[in-house]
């Protein structure tokens, strides 16, 4: 028995190799990642999270509703000179 091209073995063996690359990936998506905070990092974060929980001025309060009572009612107007100038530094 004669066996002509002998060269089809190594696409084969290629194919075979790809297939296990492949394998080997997918146990790789198997695993999770992890996330570490240092103790110092939780503290810094436990300090950022009581200076937001200072309650409100009654000023700030007041400005807030005196806002919200403009734009429900459609009296507050923009100047789109001044909100160009503020985005200009952003887009450059």
């Amino acid at each position: 028995m004669k066996i002509n091209e002998t060269g089809r073995i190594g696409a084969v063996q290629q194919i075979r190799r790809h297939d296990a690359k492949l394998a080997g990936m997918a146990d790789r998506k198997k695993m999770k990642d992890e996330v570490q905070i240092s103790p110092e990092a939780k503290e810094l974060l436990g300090a950022r999270g009581a200076a937001s929980a200072q309650p409100v001025s009654e000023a700030r309060r007041q400005l807030v509703e005196q806002l919200k009572h403009s734009v429900s009612a459609g009296t507050y107007s923009v100047d789109p000179r001044t909100v160009a100038e503020r985005l200009l530094p952003y887009i450059k």
